[in-house]
């Protein structure tokens, strides 16, 4: 199939990307905050025979406009909802990978999905106190990218070796990490919006009633498989596979993790089609 087609939605004044590759049932793809389209290349080659990817990237990313508002996965979900409901797709499967699983589990919990896969999805831990200062070391770090600390650079690729040290994920890792000064703002919002209260949507997870395929990374250093356990185990249709790498098994294992899609989407009812009108 050929590459991604570029187009735009606009959605509570915000520009927002809107990248479709392949044919078939749809798949809509929520990345990582700092991250963009081209996490999911390597997984649309393998796929787009078979399903119509659909790629959102948030505001100030790639293609995307900026946004007035903070970041935080609550604003992520209602960015998400807008635009699904503008394109008038069928009931997706959603992929939503950290912040963007977090929003893939809100947007679930106002609309029809066809399931989930939760890839090292942020929402599932208690914000305790330990969280808390793990998240205002990360808002502090970007924050002195944002300031401009001649460090920064260096600091966000040795990070970054942790968070994707798989070889597959090498030339999007440089990408990413290129781009971290220009959002540093964002993320310091991200990471801020991350030690609140309200970032905990475990019972809100856990009240879905859909299928979920749990895909993660086992050697996630930022949201643990052991500390997420917990709220994983609660939800009510979920199978899970652990990938090596370190926080998104799609870019970082792109085969293995075709091949568990394919299985998971052939598991799930097809789409039904709207009644005709009488």
């Amino acid at each position: 199939m050929s590459g991604w087609r570029l187009s735009h939605v606009e959605a509570d004044d915000v520009t927002i990307a809107v990248h479709r590759r392949g044919c078939g049932p749809a798949i809509v793809c929520l990345s990582a905050l700092g991250h963009d389209v081209h996490d999911f290349d390597a997984l649309a080659e393998r796929v787009d025979d078979r399903f119509s990817l659909v790629c959102l990237e948030w505001p100030d990313h790639g293609e995307s406009g900026s946004d007035t508002v903070p970041v935080s996965a609550r604003r992520y979900a209602d960015l998400v909802t807008a635009v699904l409901d503008r394109l008038g797709i069928e009931p997706p499967l959603v992929i939503g990978n950290s912040i963007g699983g977090a929003a893939a589990i809100l947007h679930a919990a106002r609309r029809p999905v066809r399931g989930l896969v939760l890839c090292d999805s942020g929402g599932l831990v208690e914000v305790t106190p330990l969280i808390q200062r793990i998240c205002r070391a990360y808002e502090g770090l970007y924050a002195a990218g944002e300031r401009g600390a001649w460090w920064f650079g260096a600091a966000s690729a040795l990070t970054y070796r942790f968070i994707l040290p798989s070889p597959a994920a090498a030339a999007q890792r440089r990408r990413i990490v290129a781009n971290l000064r220009g959002l540093a703002g964002r993320l310091r919002e991200g990471w801020a919006s991350f030690g609140r209260a309200d970032a905990n949507i475990i019972e809100t997870a856990a009240a879905l009633d859909v299928s979920v395929w749990v895909a993660w990374a086992k050697g996630d250093i930022v949201l643990p498989y052991a500390a997420c356990r917990p709220a994983l185990g609660r939800l009510r249709q979920a199978t899970t596979t652990l990938f090596p790498g370190g926080h998104a098994p799609f870019l970082e294992q792109p085969e293995s993790f075709a091949r568990g899609l394919v299985a998971f989407a052939d598991s799930l009812a097809l789409p039904q089609a709207a009644p005709a009108a009488s």
